[in-house]
């Protein structure tokens, strides 16, 4: 399972995703997203998975990789699609002692599941085609405005980015953990719950300890590297829009008003 947790991981390219400004892949997801939630119909819900995969192909990530980042929210899923199938009224098709599986419960637990879906690969898509530097670099330019009221907008974007940065590292630190105590005999998986709980504090412990020492080395080297913050700091590669950042806007125009009609007609 830990496996399966790709947040936070990056993988170099020169694709057209990868070409785009950060800043325009942040706004054009957060689009999506609202789109994800105002489409209606199928034929609007197949035009954004089409759309979806196309962006994969031209991402030039694996696609199985892509698809990877649903696995660990998989129940989830599963648990939304239930619920919906036996708490919508309309025509039964079977009945569980006192739940009713109707055809609207099917319908739209399926279309709800397809949301969750979408909007979970387009967000892993965002950390896989943009670098932690990027995404740092494009939070902070898109929260500077904020600074006027007194946000500190490189700081919180530094606090993002990082946390967002470690989580491959505390999943590999993790899985070797577990390793190490199933090599002592330690078992996971026998037992009631509170044996298992119980089981899991050879494992957070040293988890945390290992945080805690990251952090401590991660604060040393900044400050070895005479980090202050965000005043008066300058950037090495200064973020520009190109003509392709502004195709890809007007893709996602065209797409809005694809989408408003289909989920009106």
């Amino acid at each position: 399972m830990l496996q399966d947790i790709t947040l936070g991981q990056f993988f170099p390219g020169q694709s057209l995703i990868h070409r785009l400004d950060p800043r325009t892949k942040i706004i054009l997801l957060f689009v999506m997203i609202i789109l994800i939630f105002a489409a209606q119909g199928w034929t609007a819900y197949l035009a954004l998975t089409v759309v979806t995969g196309a962006l994969i192909f031209l991402s030039k990530v694996p696609p199985l990789t892509v698809l990877k980042s649903v696995k660990p929210l998989m129940w989830i899923i599963l648990f939304t699609l239930l619920i919906h199938f036996v708490s919508h009224d309309g025509e039964v098709l079977a009945k569980i002692y006192v739940f009713k599986v109707t055809t609207e419960g099917i319908v739209y637990g399926v279309m709800i599941s397809l949301r969750l879906v979408l909007l979970i690969l387009l967000s892993s898509l965002l950390t896989f085609t943009t670098s932690p530097l990027q995404l740092t670099d494009a939070t902070e330019k898109l929260l500077s405005p904020l600074k006027k009221i007194g946000v500190p907008a490189h700081e919180l974007a530094m606090m993002m980015t990082i946390a967002i940065r470690f989580v491959p590292t505390l999943l590999e630190e993790t899985d070797k953990i577990i390793k190490a105590q199933k090599s002592r005999g330690l078992d996971f998986e026998s037992g009631g719950v509170v044996k298992r709980l119980r089981s899991m504090v050879p494992i957070l412990v040293p988890l945390f300890l290992s945080s805690f020492r990251r952090a401590d080395d991660l604060a040393l080297a900044m400050e070895a590297r005479c980090y202050r913050g965000g005043e008066g700091r300058t950037h090495m590669k200064q973020l520009r829009l190109t003509n392709l950042d502004f195709g890809a806007a007007m893709f996602v125009v065209l797409l809005v008003a694809v989408i408003i009609f289909l989920s009106t007609t």
